[in-house]
């Protein structure tokens, strides 16, 4: 009975934290809509201006009408009434470049990044991890050494040339990679080919994407454990005679997770920004390379679809980071 209660107040605990930082979060993400509005209509241009580029010129009462059906005669604070309303109606407006809503263009790209970012972040964290404890537990060998020289070439080095590069060895120069996009065009696979060929077709983005937080994960693993190393509960586990083996992995490498986990949350606004980056190069459909269009064509509606909906994954990521905590510390309060 008393472990039912315990439980039963410990889904309580995190109901609560969840609700209140939803709470918290709602503002966030309303403050990060008005301020990303304002900025994109400060710059100059707009979709018009975009579109008539293209189409090489227009009469003066052409463009007044373009403007007038896009509302982009109306004050600005009047359409940034007018969009928060839409919004709270679910409604992220209409895509005058595309000619669609921008939500069902949000939602067929959505996927795409979606498994870009999953699969990156996932091989991230799992190759960081590895080389961050075995780093720390060769403190000072040839392998530390090692593993610190590739960790700090992979986090200085940008993001697009690493890209560039493995598709110049693996696709030009090798040709076992494809060159880019999501699947092989004209192809006809049943359900198993056509996931692994998407799968093929995922390798060089996923890398490419995953090599800088893999060695910011590595060095932060490492400092970790190594800090995790001195304390005093460890000496004493190492004076009961308990295996290094288990010393490490039962009681140092769960405290040393605690800043990787912190630094996730934290980064995933970053792995949105290298998204836009490694999506353009690999031409891979999805939301950053979605947004890297929404740019060149002034399409402001789309654009800040897209940001609204990537402060909504940053603001939700980091709930969840707050509820780690407490499930890999239960000393700590999430509050």
């Amino acid at each position: 009975m008393a472990a039912g209660r315990t439980t039963r107040s410990g889904w309580l605990r995190v109901g609560g934290v969840l609700a209140r930082r939803t709470v918290q979060g709602v503002p966030i993400v309303l403050g990060i809509l008005v301020i990303n509005f304002l900025l994109l209509n400060a710059t100059p241009g707009d979709v018009v201006d975009a579109m008539l580029g293209q189409m090489g010129a227009a009469d003066p009462e052409m463009v007044a009408r373009l403007r007038t059906q896009f509302g982009l005669d109306r004050p600005v604070h009047e359409r940034l009434l007018l969009y928060v309303w839409n919004l709270a109606r679910l409604d992220l407006g209409f895509s005058a470049f595309y000619n669609m809503p921008v939500g069902t263009l949000i939602l067929e790209r959505l996927a795409g990044t979606a498994l870009l970012m999953l699969s990156s972040i996932g091989l991230a964290l799992a190759l960081g991890i590895v080389t961050g404890v075995a780093a720390a537990r060769r403190f000072n060998t040839a392998w530390d050494t090692l593993i610190g020289v590739a960790a700090l070439l992979f986090y200085a080095t940008p993001v697009f040339w690493i890209g560039l590069m493995l598709l110049v060895l693996f696709s030009v120069k090798l040709g076992v990679l494809p060159l880019g996009g999501m699947q092989t065009i004209g192809a006809e696979f049943g359900l198993v080919e056509a996931t692994l060929d998407v799968l093929w077709h995922l390798v060089l983005p996923m890398a490419t994407l995953s090599l800088f937080f893999i060695a910011t994960y590595t060095r932060l693993m490492r400092s970790s454990m190594l800090e995790a190393y001195q304390q005093d509960w460890v000496r004493t586990a190492r004076a009961k005679g308990v295996p290094e083996g288990r010393v490490a992995y039962r009681h140092v490498l769960r405290n040393a997770l605690l800043p990787v986990v912190t630094v996730v949350g934290v980064q995933i606004g970053a792995l949105l920004g290298g998204a836009v980056v490694v999506e353009t190069v690999f031409n891979w459909p999805g939301l950053g390379r979605l947004a890297y269009d929404a740019v060149l064509q002034r399409d402001f509606n789309l654009l800040l679809g897209i940001l609204f909906m990537s402060s909504v994954v940053v603001v939700v990521v980091n709930i969840v980071v707050d509820l780690l905590y407490a499930v890999l510390d239960p000393r700590i309060e999430a509050s």
